[in-house]
C-alpha cells in the first residue's frame, strides 16, 4: 500500500516537521436543510406561550415572540411591571406604541400614557390618539389660563388622606427635602380647616395658601401654641404652593378639575410635552397625575390597566415621587395594573438622588427590555439587572429594532416587527423621514400584515443561510 511505502513515510515525516501535522480534508457535501436537520439539531430557548400580544420574532430561532404580562402573571411572572432601556433612536418608542395598539385589541384593556416628549407642538402620542378619536389631556402652562386643562389636587374624588399625601409630595419635591414636623403640622391644619369649611364648591390650592398665610386662632389652640408660631411654620409651605397658584405652573392646578375628562376611554394620553423636562415642574406634574389617577382611575372592576411613562427617570430620580409610584406599583397585582417605565440610561436613576427607591422599583419590574447601549453602559446595566454575560456582550452590537428581553430570567434576543398600518403612527422623526401621505384604506389588516412580515423574515433568513452554504462549498 502507498501508506507503507518508505519513501512516502519519509516525505510525510519531513513535511510534518516543516509545516506541522496535516489534517484530513473532507469533501464538501451539498444537501437541503430538511435532510441536514437530523445532523445539526436546532436549539432555541423556550418561548413565553402563544397567548397575548405578538412583539416580533426571536432572532436565533425565527419563532414568533409573544408577550403579555397579564397572561404570564402568576405562572412565569411574579409582577406585571416592565422596564424598557436604550439609547435614543433604537426603537423604544416604536415598541411601546405598537404594544399599546395591539393591547387595545383586547376589550378589557385600558392604557394611560404620560407623554413627556413632543414634535410639531404636540406630544408624540398625538397621532395615535387622533387615530382612535381621543383628545389628549394637554397640560400647558401657557394655555392653562385660557380655558386649558386643570387637575385639582383637592378634587373630592381623591380621599382626604390622599389629598394631604399629595400636598406633602408636591412640597417635598419642590423643596428637595422632607417636611419637618412643624411645617407638616401647619399644612395638616390648613388642609383640615379648608375641607371642613368649604362645602359649596371644590376646595382649591388658593384656599390652602390663604389659610397658611392667615391661620385661624383655633388652629393654634389645638396644639396649645402661639398663632404666630403656626404662621411661621407654614410660611415656606405657602411659598412653595404659591408657585402652583401664581408662578410658572399657574392655571393647571389652582382650580376645579376640568369637566369632561373621560377616564373610561380605552386610551388616555397626558400630553406633558409643553413642560420643561429638566425643570422641577416635571416631577411635580408626575406626582399630581400619579395620585390623581390612583384615586380616580384605578378601580377593582376587573379591567387590565397599563400605565406607561415616557422619560420615566423624572419619576424615579425624585425620592418623594418614586415613593409615591412605588406604592402605586404595589397595588398593581391586586388591581390589575402593569406599570411600564421607559428610560434612556439606567445610570440616570441608580446614580441619582433616589437610588434606594429606584432599586425598589427596578426590583418590581420582572420584565426588562434593553436596546443598544454603549459598552460601559451595557456592563453597568448587566450588573444591576443580573443579565447573563452573553447578553451584556451583544447589547452594544444590537441593530435598531432588536433588543434583549429578560422576562423573569428567560433571556432572548427579539426583533420587533411593525406593520405598514402601524408604521405612520409609531415613528416620531417625521421631520426627517416624512413623505407624501398614502391615500385610501390599507389592503390588509394589522394581523395579516404581521403574518406576512413574519413569513417574509423567515424566507429572507432561509435565503441567507442558502447563500452562506453556497459560499462555504465554494471555499471548500
Amino acid at each position: 500500500m502507498a501508506a507503507s511505502d518508505p519513501l512516502t513515510a519519509i516525505t510525510d515525516a519531513f513535511t510534518g516537521f516543516l509545516f506541522g501535522k496535516t489534517e484530513t480534508t473532507r469533501l464538501p457535501a451539498r444537501t437541503s436543510t430538511g435532510q441536514a436537520q437530523a445532523v445539526y439539531l436546532p436549539t432555541a430557548a423556550p418561548g413565553l406561550g402563544d397567548s397575548g400580544v405578538i412583539i416580533g420574532r426571536e432572532v436565533y430561532s425565527g419563532k414568533g415572540y409573544i408577550y403579555d404580562p397579564f397572561q404570564l402573571y402568576g405562572q412565569q411572572l411574579p409582577a406585571p411591571h416592565w422596564l424598557v432601556l436604550g439609547e435614543s433612536g433604537n426603537g423604544k418608542s416604536a415598541l411601546e406604541k405598537t404594544y399599546v395598539l395591539r393591547q387595545l385589541r383586547f376589550r378589557d384593556r385600558q392604557v394611560v400614557v404620560l407623554d413627556a416628549q413632543g414634535e410639531d407642538g404636540v406630544g408624540e402620542w398625538n397621532l395615535i390618539a387622533e387615530e382612535m378619536g381621543i383628545t389628549p389631556i394637554r397640560l400647558d402652562p401657557s394655555a392653562a389660563l385660557n380655558q386649558g386643562i386643570r387637575l385639582n389636587p383637592l378634587d373630592p374624588s381623591i380621599t382626604t388622606t390622599g389629598q394631604l399625601a399629595l400636598l406633602r409630595t408636591i412640597i417635598e419635591v419642590a423643596m428637595g427635602h422632607g417636611l419637618d414636623e412643624r411645617a407638616g403640622f401647619a399644612l395638616k391644619v390648613a388642609h383640615s380647616f379648608v375641607n371642613a369649611t368649604i362645602a359649596d364648591r371644590q376646595p382649591v390650592l388658593t384656599d390652602i395658601v390663604e389659610h397658611l398665610r392667615h391661620p385661624r386662632p383655633e388652629s393654634a389652640t389645638t396644639m396649645n401654641v402661639d398663632l404666630e408660631d403656626v404662621r411661621s411654620w407654614g410660611l415656606d409651605v405657602a411659598l412653595v404652593l404659591d408657585r402652583l397658584v401664581d408662578g410658572d405652573l399657574r392655571g393647571m392646578f389652582d382650580g376645579p378639575t376640568t369637566v369632561g375628562i373621560d377616564l373610561d376611554a380605552p386610551l388616555i394620553v397626558f400630553d406633558l410635552s409643553h413642560i420643561d423636562r429638566n425643570s422641577i415642574a416635571m416631577p411635580i406634574l408626575m406626582a399630581i397625575v400619579g395620585v390623581w389617577l390612583e384615586h380616580t382611575w384605578i378601580r377593582p372592576d376587573r379591567r387590565k390597566r397599563i400605565f406607561l411613562v415616557e422619560e420615566a427617570w423624572h419619576i424615579i430620580n425624585s425620592p418623594f415621587v418614586a415613593q409615591l409610584f412605588q406604592r402605586l406599583l404595589k397595588f398593581g397585582r391586586r388591581l390589575g395594573l402593569s406599570f411600564v417605565a421607559v428610560v434612556h440610561h439606567l445610570s440616570d436613576v441608580v446614580d441619582g438622588a433616589a437610588a434606594k427607591e429606584a432599586a425598589a422599583i427596578l426590583k418590581m419590574a420582572s420584565t426588562r427590555t434593553i436596546y443598544a447601549q454603549k459598552s460601559d453602559e451595557a456592563r453597568a446595566t448587566g450588573q444591576v439587572l443580573g443579565l447573563p454575560r452573553w447578553a451584556v456582550e451583544i447589547i452594544p452590537t444590537l441593530s435598531p429594532g432588536i433588543a434583549v428581553w429578560d422576562v423573569n430570567g428567560n433571556v432572548q434576543v427579539v426583533k420587533h416587527l411593525i406593520t405598514e398600518t402601524e408604521r405612520p403612527l409609531v415613528f416620531t422623526d417625521r421631520a426627517m423621514t416624512e413623505s407624501s401621505p398614502r391615500h385610501g384604506p390599507p389592503e390588509a389588516t394589522a394581523l395579516e400584515e404581521m403574518d406576512e412580515a413574519l413569513e417574509s423574515e423567515t424566507e429572507s433568513r432561509a435565503v441567507h443561510f442558502d447563500e452562506m452554504a453556497t459560499a462555504d462549498e465554494t471555499v471548500a
